[in-house]
């Protein structure tokens, strides 16, 4: 039988916590406190930074601020790609040269495998499956858009990705209507919650700090402010993603992007049967408001995609809670994917908040005059860009210290990148709403009359989004 959106568990942070347990949460600083490094901010940027820097110098002293518990904002509501992507890499080869951009490129692609080994070698069992992503067309302007999206990734040195046709596309999943595909190695699926808690408790064990339940309401050099107490240190780092904008002063940092995704029930036998997909890749598409999915370790679909796209002033969500009409609108995509599906339950439905910088482009920064740094502007890619961005803060930290030296991370192109901030409301609402709404719009022109070319509704969009 079919389901409808009022039966769906809606929210309580993410299926990942009501497959998993939510954590328990660890205490709250009890005062004021003094540190070498104090990272805000307890999801995969922040642990992974603080796992890094305490690996490769022990005697640092390093605390972690959370606001709720490590995990709570998209590192435990994500849709588990482990992938090579990165934000604005076309944007930092006209800024700093093709060369430099293959570099960030490779430098991506040898992250997939570095977080792979490290769960491995931490015993972090978080259903970790490499088998790389795919992503598929649909429609005629669909494919055009994935040939010349698949060249690209060739030109920046990906030769391991291969193109399918309609035909080998059905043989790895079999979504209706399917004329194409490009799949590359670089991938893999993962459960974010278990990520997550793993990392933070290899973190703990290593010596590192971590407060939960302690909102820093301020960030200025030397200084972690919070209700409770001021963390002092030389560096401080802010991890904070789509939450930045509850900072004092960085409101129109980053954008608070919503994203929002739905589970099933647990497919049987015969209906994994039906659609393939036993090579357990991650799947996406070419739409212009494309979706995200995975095959879970326990047997389910975790499909994601756009629903509201933001809330005016940027403000961020209630424990993951997100509209009925998404879930609706989530579910018909699962559907028109694998119409087999069609009585499948949705069980789960869930929201979370990515960061979008002006420019779309991700970035990490040590500023070396104050001791403030940042990474993050993920724009929906931080699964793996986060790891990237903490072993890029470590060596920028050990440098600026001169406990080392420049290395291949602290030259690359994203390093020190500066971007304008968003515009002021109600123009930030306008603007994003009507960005998504035109997105929209192309991918139905598309739909219903077939043709080469992508909709020229996408390229308004994309001038709006400043994009291109």
């Amino acid at each position: 039988m079919s389901s409808s959106a009022t039966s769906v568990v809606n929210g309580g942070i993410s299926f990942w916590y009501a497959d998993d347990g939510l954590p328990a949460v660890r205490e709250p600083l009890s005062g004021d406190a003094s540190a070498d490094v104090v990272i805000v901010g307890g999801g995969y940027t922040g642990l992974w930074t603080a796992y890094y820097l305490k690996k490769a110098a022990p005697f640092l002293r390093i605390t972690v601020l959370e606001q709720k518990f490590c995990g709570y904002g998209a590192s435990g509501r994500n849709g588990g790609w482990l992938y090579n992507g990165i934000a604005g890499r076309d944007r930092y080869a006209k800024l700093h040269g093709h060369e430099a951009a293959v570099r960030l490129q490779r430098a991506m692609n040898d992250t997939v495998t570095e977080v792979v080994a490290v769960t491995e070698a931490e015993g972090i069992d978080a259903g970790v499956h490499q088998g790389g992503v795919l992503e598929v067309a649909t429609t005629p302007a669909q494919l055009a858009r994935l040939r010349t999206f698949h060249e690209h990734e060739l030109s920046y040195g990906e030769k391991d990705r291969e193109l399918y046709g309609a035909r080998q596309t059905a043989e790895r999943i079999r979504v209706a209507g399917a004329v194409g595909s490009s799949w590359t190695p670089h991938g893999a699926r993962l459960h974010p919650g278990k990520l997550v808690k793993g990392l933070a408790a290899a973190v703990e064990a290593l010596g590192v700090v971590i407060h939960e339940s302690t909102p820093v309401t301020e960030i200025r050099p030397k200084h972690a402010v919070t209700p409770y107490g001021t963390v002092r240190a030389p560096y401080v780092l802010r991890c904070t993603e789509g939450f930045t904008a509850s900072l004092r002063g960085q409101r129109r940092t980053w954008l608070p992007m919503n994203s929002s995704m739905i589970a099933t029930e647990r497919l049987t036998d015969e209906q994994w049967a039906a659609i393939g997909w036993d090579g357990r890749e991650t799947l996406g598409d070419m739409a212009h408001a494309y979706m995200y999915a995975q095959r879970t370790a326990d047997g389910r679909i975790a499909l994601g995609g756009r629903g509201v796209p933001y809330r005016f002033g940027s403000r961020t969500d209630n424990d993951g809670r997100t509209q009925a009409e998404t879930v609706e609108a989530l579910r018909e995509i699962l559907t028109r994917f694998f119409p087999a599906l069609a009585g499948v339950r949705v069980e789960h439905a869930w929201s979370g908040v990515l960061g979008v910088p002006r420019d779309w482009c991700a970035t990490v920064t040590l500023d070396r005059a104050t001791g403030l740094g940042w990474a993050g502007g993920y724009v929906g890619s931080g699964v793996a860009t986060a790891n990237l961005a903490a072993r890029t803060l470590r060596d920028l930290v050990r440098q600026d210290s001169g406990q080392a030296g420049r290395t291949g991370l602290t030259d690359l192109p994203w390093v020190n990148h500066k971007v304008r901030k968003w515009e002021p409301e109600p123009f930030r609402w306008l603007g994003v709403h009507g960005m998504y709404a035109t997105y929209r719009a192309a991918d139905r022109r598309e739909l219903l009359r077939p043709g080469t070319g992508s909709s020229r509704l996408a390229r308004v969009a994309d001038r709006v989004a400043g994009r291109n």
